[in-house]
């Protein structure tokens, strides 16, 4: 596009994503290499030695577009990149009102090209996996369509267990949610059990939302989401927007039951989850580690 602009006289830099792109290579990296503390190293060597034309193409993107940025391998999978390092959780753009440019504040949001994307509503970002097509038509500023879906509200109460881990958890919430028939809705958890639930934990319930179906699983932005924003390294400034914003809207803090009408209303006791195991290709199949019995000798 960049080319045709410029053999008719214009200025390519014109071609330019209209939204932030974050491109995050990750699954690319083979193991040639093990058994050594060489071994990482050694490998990533290999990928860009194999690669050499692709990265030499990504580096010159990431030079000549001022909205593009490139996440080389060896850093981490997509998701967690996403919630550590990328996600802002409130941006801000100069606009001009009434003859002077003023900052504008909004709501961070993500369109993804995998279907854990919705890891990232563990921090109170909407977003979830989209197409190929869809994600490079949002690159040029394309609205992403959709109907407007039904809320399914969880009210979570109590505390996990001692012994108890985000897995356990989400496997329940997998089975929950699977015979509640929540496909193409989104589902919001809330209550003073959300509230005490820390922002690694939300995560791993978000990024499971395509095995219980729904389009996100999502948690509202409290003051434990400003908390992860500075613990893991992003700016005063930016945390301050990320609360400051919200609280602003009236969007702050874990809601409490009655406070919104959902769609749908459904409750767990965070108290009665125990630990379980499910077989691989069907999480929803899970069984609690009292009730399993020892197989069988052949």
């Amino acid at each position: 596009m960049r080319s045709t602009v410029k053999r008719l006289g214009g200025d390519p830099k014109i071609i330019e994503p209209l939204v932030p792109v974050d491109l995050v290579v990750d699954h690319s990296v083979q193991v040639d290499f093990f058994g050594s503390a060489q071994a990482l190293r050694l490998n990533l060597e290999m990928e860009f030695k194999r690669n050499r034309e692709r990265y030499q193409f990504l580096k010159w993107g990431q030079q000549a577009f001022s909205t593009f940025q490139l996440i080389p391998p060896g850093i981490g999978i997509v998701h967690q990149v996403n919630l550590e390092y990328l996600a802002k959780g409130v941006l801000s753009q100069k606009v001009e009102s009434r003859n002077s440019k003023v900052e504008m504040f909004y709501p961070d949001t993500l369109v993804g090209t995998d279907s854990h994307t919705t890891m990232i509503n563990g921090l109170g970002v909407v977003g979830w996996g989209v197409g190929g097509i869809e994600a490079e038509a949002g690159m040029l500023g394309q609205p992403v369509y959709f109907l407007t879906p039904e809320v399914v509200g969880v009210h979570l109460t109590g505390q996990l267990c001692e012994g108890v881990t985000a897995t356990d958890l989400v496997l329940h919430i997998t089975e929950m949610l699977r015979a509640e028939k929540v496909v193409g809705k989104f589902v919001e958890f809330y209550g003073e059990g959300a509230a005490s639930l820390p922002v690694p934990d939300r995560a791993t319930i978000g990024n499971m939302s395509p095995e219980y179906g729904a389009t996100m699983g999502y948690f509202p932005v409290d003051q434990e989401s400003v908390n992860y924003l500075r613990a893991t390294g992003r700016t005063d400034e930016q945390c301050a927007a990320f609360e400051n914003y919200f609280r602003a809207q009236k969007m702050f803090g874990m809601p409490r039951k009655g406070e919104i009408d959902y769609s749908v209303d459904l409750e767990l006791n965070l108290s009665d989850v125990q630990p379980g195991v499910a077989g691989p290709k069907r999480p929803q199949d899970r069984i609690n580690l009292p009730l399993l019995t020892p197989a069988k000798a052949s």
